[in-house]
């Protein structure tokens, strides 16, 4: 099976700064591919120079809505130039609403929130999307704000029935979680995984957060590799053939970030 662990920061200070020892676990787990998200200019820089520096491995540039309140037109021209910079600049995010525990002011975070879709827009990259509480507002920007060719990913996927069915009619796709494996916590992702197509469906760690079940019994940090035991409680909440199920989500993720799904990956 080859993985790609659509959404990790590798750029966290808990990693030391030395992601080679964390990739190589990650290839030896049949993890491919992995997406290094920004959430500020300095982390989306960091992102950028580990993806030039290893095969396999993409950056995505953004500013986080806990970070909005920083953001600034001069922040938005350092992420283009350095979006232009790299090849290997396959996204734009993380962004989007947070209003659970509002780290930046509401009118802040829909203000360059907007804005980042529309320089996803002109530079051609799909967006990597966060959403946490906003009570239908993030839903009521992406219809006003995205163009009809634009897309996306919606990170971390928690929401109901009724915003998985907006997301998927608005063309997006979904990113599973470590959530999925935990008992009470997963329950309704659990339920929910069913009502989405195979061909929308994308697999993330978070990287170094949200470790899954059973790897959190045994260490605190997320990584990469970790995305192989999120991949497998899917395609068993699925029913499905693991070796049939892991083609598809590769071949989501690589149509989503615009890699060929036969590049060079992270070596064993």
């Amino acid at each position: 099976m080859k993985l790609f662990d659509s959404h990790c920061h590798l750029d966290d200070q808990t990693y030391s700064g030395d992601p080679g020892p964390i990739l190589s676990r990650a290839g030896r787990a049949g993890v491919k591919a992995c997406m290094v998200v920004g959430i500020t200019p300095v982390s989306s820089a960091k992102a950028v120079e580990i993806a030039d520096q290893y095969e396999g491995v993409y950056a995505s540039v953004g500013i986080h809505p806990h970070d909005a309140g920083q953001c600034s037109e001069s922040a938005l021209q350092t992420l283009r130039h350095l979006a232009a910079s790299s090849p290997r600049v396959r996204a734009w995010g993380e962004t989007g609403l947070d209003f659970n525990r509002m780290h930046s002011p509401r009118e802040m975070q829909e203000k360059w929130f907007s804005r980042q879709i529309a320089e996803a827009g002109e530079t051609g990259l799909p967006l990597i999307f966060h959403e946490r509480d906003s009570n239908g507002r993030f839903l009521e920007i992406l219809k006003s704000d995205m163009s009809p060719d634009q897309t996306g990913v919606v990170h971390c996927f928690s929401g109901n029935r009724q915003e998985l069915s907006a997301y998927l009619d608005l063309g997006l796709y979904i990113g599973i979680t470590g959530v999925i494996t935990i008992k009470s916590r997963g329950e309704e992702l659990r339920r929910l995984v069913n009502h989405i197509p195979h061909d929308r469906l994308l697999v993330e760690t978070d990287a170094p957060y949200l470790t899954p079940a059973p790897d959190r019994n045994r260490v605190k940090r997320n990584e990469p590799a970790f995305v192989r035991t999120v991949f497998l409680k899917l395609a068993e909440v699925l029913n499905q053939p693991p070796e049939t199920l892991a083609p598809v989500v590769w071949n989501n993720t690589c149509r989503l970030f615009a890699v060929s799904a036969s590049s060079p990956g992270i070596p064993a």
